[in-house]
């Protein structure tokens, strides 16, 4: 069973990650399908009934096409075809901050460990890391840098306004 990064830890993997050309019968067979979003599309009340279903998204497709249906998933993967497809990177932030998707964001594809902290702080909670590439190692990369300066979609403030906002309550009393 492959291994994935999800909540800062190694874990093992329960999902099945279907294929672009998986049939409905394919994810029928599997306990718990990530299905493509093509799938999901042409057969959306039979996959309904699968009790935790996941979707996947190609780079060049648009969460705005899941929008409606959020709420049947339990996972969302997006996929980065390559590491120099930042795409998903923006998808990442529209279903945590314009549809409030709390569930699992799944960084797939083209994972590497020099782009986890940016992913997780675009909203990626879970990282399917390349199969060449040891996963252990990766989950270091998130504790590598202790402060960010921008904002980010789960600490909305940039470093300026956050230490504004520590420090006038402080100014304030100083004053009385």
């Amino acid at each position: 069973m492959p291994r994935i990064i999800k909540n800062r830890e190694v874990i093992e993997d329960q999902w099945t990650l279907l294929p672009a050309e998986a049939t409905l019968q394919d994810a029928l067979d599997c306990k718990q399908p990530i299905v493509p979003l093509a799938l999901w599309q042409a057969h959306p009340a039979e996959l309904r009934q699968v009790p935790a279903l996941g979707v996947w998204l190609d780079s060049d497709e648009l969460v705005e096409d899941l929008a409606e249906d959020l709420g049947v998933f339990s996972l969302i993967a997006l996929n980065f075809p390559a590491f120099t497809d930042g795409r998903p990177f923006s998808s990442a932030r529209l279903l945590r901050e314009r549809y409030g998707f709390t569930k699992e964001v799944r960084a797939i594809g083209d994972v590497l460990r020099d782009q986890l902290l940016m992913m997780q702080r675009c909203g990626f909670d879970a990282f399917a890391i390349r199969n060449d590439r040891d996963p252990h190692d990766a989950l270091r990369a998130l504790d590598e840098l202790s402060v960010q300066y921008q904002a980010s979609w789960d600490a909305p403030l940039p470093l300026f306004r956050r230490r504004t906002a520590v420090s006038q309550p402080a100014s304030a009393a100083a004053a009385i």
